[in-house]
């Protein structure tokens, strides 16, 4: 299996090329000539080991912690309910 590399930029420039390319094998994405990141399809991730993200596995993550989420209002009239 050949791995294909391609620099951050030529990734912005040409998502589609590289996606593409992870259908047949991981892409290294690199940034001052360094890998950085790795592209695959989500059923080579799940074989990895990785499995299908949950919400409170998302949320579990330190990086998430410190993320700020505003939840706007919501004006919500609330009435008493009768029992008859």
């Amino acid at each position: 299996m050949a791995i294909t590399t391609i620099s951050s930029r030529e990734f912005t420039q040409d998502a589609a090329r590289a996606e593409q390319a992870a259908k047949d094998s991981p892409v290294f994405i690199t940034e001052q000539g360094q890998p950085c990141f790795v592209l695959l399809t989500i059923k080579e991730y799940i074989k990895l080991g990785g499995g299908v993200p949950s919400i409170d596995g998302l949320l579990a993550h330190d990086e998430v912690a410190s993320i700020d989420v505003e939840f706007p209002k919501m004006n919500l009239l609330l009435q008493p309910v009768h029992f008859d």
